[in-house]
């Protein structure tokens, strides 16, 4: 398969350069500056799977030269719309695009714009960060992604996928119900996301207060009832694991939206919970819960924009 990655940053450069290990044919298509360093000092993956030091093929959006059989996706929601535009040129008739986002209302917008045919579903379960000197730092034992075409066809393009990770330490797998699981994630993402960005501590902080446990499992709850009437609905061993998960009074866990509001980033705020208060209304599930995450969220997406034009004041 020719690959076109878009951005070498924590997650695509993880994967592509994982891929370009296991002998696959990637290409990723990045700013300028980004393909200087590239060229310069290679790309650095730093693991406990094994350090790589890659020479890549990176391109901008000039000197690429499409179409390939698979754009993989690894943008934030909030870049969707740019990353579309990025890519579009090089979307032939045969290009699949694996989106490796968050939720799944990405979904329904890059199906109406490239069509549900050549749009796959895909989840990425690793924590890894690009640092300020551009190495790729895979920081625990996730490297897994999960990925199959929505109508649950076995494609061929999802088989050769599967087989290029398998020459890989990525541990991947190809399914039938990509959006079954992609579903159960945003379930569990936004239950965590919203708790522990609410509370600005972990699950562990706030399963040790007096309603803590008791207020995270009423969201997942509520979160499931969503996907269920969707036609999605999660599974009793799921529903049980975060269960169990939420009366861990010393999980450290904590979603990467709240490391994001702490050193005052952007985060996906209406990808996932406008989205689902847009559903929660929509299906006649109490939406009390979600419009106040939602409202704390935008409150400090406010926050953080108007904070230069105060700084210059």
């Amino acid at each position: 398969m020719r690959i076109l990655c878009l951005g070498a940053g924590a997650i695509g450069g993880y994967f592509g350069g994982r891929l370009i290990e296991g002998g696959g044919d990637v290409e990723f298509l990045v700013r300028e500056k980004r393909q200087k360093r590239l060229a310069a000092d290679g790309l650095r993956i730093e693991s406990r799977f094994g350090n790589a030091h890659l020479q890549v093929k990176a391109v901008t959006g000039q000197d690429a030269t499409g179409p390939y059989d698979l754009i993989l996706l690894t943008c934030k929601a909030y870049d969707l719309a740019n990353a579309i535009a990025a890519i579009e040129p090089f979307m032939g008739p045969g290009t699949a695009v694996l989106p490796l986002l968050n939720g799944v209302a990405h979904i329904d917008i890059l199906n109406a714009k490239f069509g549900k045919e050549r749009v796959m579903g895909g989840v990425a379960k690793i924590s890894a960060t690009l640092s300020p000197e551009g190495v790729v730092k895979h920081l625990n034992d996730w490297r897994y992604v999960t990925f199959g075409e929505q109508s649950g066809e076995m494609s061929p393009r999802v088989m050769a996928l599967k087989q290029a990770f398998d020459r890989t330490s990525v541990v991947a797998s190809a399914v039938p119900n990509i959006m079954q699981m992609m579903w159960e994630k945003i379930v569990h993402l936004s239950t965590v996301a919203g708790m522990t960005c609410a509370m600005r501590a972990s699950v562990g902080d706030i399963a040790r207060t007096r309603d803590g446990t008791a207020l995270m499992i009423e969201l997942l709850e509520r979160n499931a009832e969503i996907a269920r009437r969707e036609g999605y609905a999660p599974s009793e061993s799921f529903m049980e694991e975060y269960r169990k998960l939420f009366h861990d009074t010393a999980s450290p866990y904590m979603a990467s939206m709240l490391r994001d509001i702490e050193r005052g980033g952007p985060i996906e705020a209406d990808h996932i919970f406008g989205f689902l208060l847009e559903k929660a209304s929509q299906h006649g599930v109490d939406p009390l819960l979600h419009r106040f995450i939602f409202v704390h969220l935008q409150a400090y997406e406010q926050r953080r924009s108007s904070a230069p034009a105060k700084a210059a004041a």
